[in-house]
């Protein structure tokens, strides 16, 4: 048996039909399965009929499955007084996700309601982008050519494909191939799509109290993804350890991931042991929402090793988010409530989590 503290853990990956560097489902598995990984954690946007087939791959190769998603939305105020949370381009545009999720399969009510609305949100304003683009640049594309392609490509349901601004470029850059006005995909995004830029379509992102309902909803873990130097300079929202911990403690956030290959192993230390101290858990990944298939593992910027008092923290969040998927699919109390209370009954963060990443060891130890 593996030792925990010797096991390789990834908390953050998106599955196709998101836009992925992994062609199926089954070549995530497989490759996390040769670098020896004992969790693999998706986090996708909007759809997460996919799991399924996650699941039953990954528990065939003895790796757990976390299931979380991801959220964009939006903060007013914030964006009013011209603050950068976790994107470097976008005032108050807020990244936000849900760690292990378990209604998602079976949606109540208010899950399907609040969901629901973010599906129509975004949908819509892709048709818009796509019927830019399609006279900008003189090709027949729609939305649902480009979903009815990808449903192809990875063998899946078109109802379960909801386009990102990555899906419609790489559409794009495929058409105009071998064409004189061929473009790069990023090119598009950049020069295209995005703000004050010919295809641009305002996004209509819900607000951070919708989000963070959805992710109640769907018995997750509210998480804050953290950029910090992946930004340059550092997002002031981020830019100051303290005043992100109160920031994210006033919103009832008391998670937190990384995306090491972002940041500078000095970097990573000094809010990651801040984070904690604080009561907040931290968990890491890699995201592979881009088309390079990278290494599964997560490193530090330049493939510098993260430091090894980072990585058991890291694998501490990791055993807590397995605890309370755990717990509260079998209908017990998690790490936080359906309101985002944290689990009553002790006395410190440190016992509560504690407590928890003791029980996620269970789980993972009787895979």
């Amino acid at each position: 048996m593996t030792r925990i503290s010797d096991m390789k853990l990834n908390a953050h990956i998106h599955l196709p039909p998101n836009f992925s560097a992994f062609g199926s489902v089954s070549q995530a598995i497989e490759l996390a399965s040769e670098q020896g990984l004992s969790v693999l954690g998706g986090s996708n946007y909007y759809d997460w009929s996919v799991y399924e087939e996650f699941a039953a791959l990954a528990l065939a190769k003895r790796i757990f499955p976390l299931f979380g998603l991801e959220i964009i939305c939006l903060v007013p105020e914030l964006q009013a007084a011209g603050i950068k949370i976790n994107d470097p381009g976008n005032p108050g545009k807020f990244y936000l996700c849900g760690k292990g999720i378990t209604e998602f399969a079976t949606l109540t009510s208010e899950a399907a309601a609040l969901l629901a609305v973010i599906r129509r949100n975004d949908s819509e304003r892709m048709v818009q982008v796509v019927e830019k683009l399609s006279a900008l640049l003189n090709v027949a594309l729609t939305a649902e050519s480009i979903r009815q392609a990808i449903a192809q490509r990875h063998g899946c349901p078109v109802a379960t494909v909801y386009l990102q601004e990555r899906h419609v470029a790489q559409a794009f850059e495929a058409a105009l191939e071998g064409s004189p006005d061929a473009l790069d995909q990023n090119v598009i995004r950049s020069q295209w799509m995005k703000a004050g830029k010919p295809g641009y379509v305002p996004e209509t992102f819900v607000g951070f109290d919708h989000a963070y309902r959805l992710i109640l909803a769907l018995g997750g873990i509210p998480c804050y993804p953290t950029l910090l130097d992946g930004s340059n300079p550092i997002c002031p929202f981020e830019a100051d350890a303290d005043t992100l911990i109160a920031s994210l403690k006033e919103r009832g956030i008391w998670a937190a991931e990384l995306i090491p290959t972002r940041n500078t192993p000095e970097v990573l230390t000094h809010y990651v042991k801040a984070l904690r101290a604080a009561g907040i858990i931290v968990t890491a990944g890699t995201e592979h929402n881009t088309p390079e298939l990278a290494p599964l593992v997560p490193t530090c910027v330049g493939g510098r090793p993260i430091p090894d008092e980072v990585q058991a923290l890291f694998t501490e969040g990791t055993l807590v988010v397995i605890a309370h998927q755990d717990r509260r699919s079998r209908g017990e109390a998690g790490f936080v409530d359906a309101t985002g209370q944290l689990c009553p009954g002790f006395a410190t963060h440190d016992e509560r989590i504690a407590d928890f990443a003791t029980r996620g060891s269970g789980v993972l130890n009787a895979l």
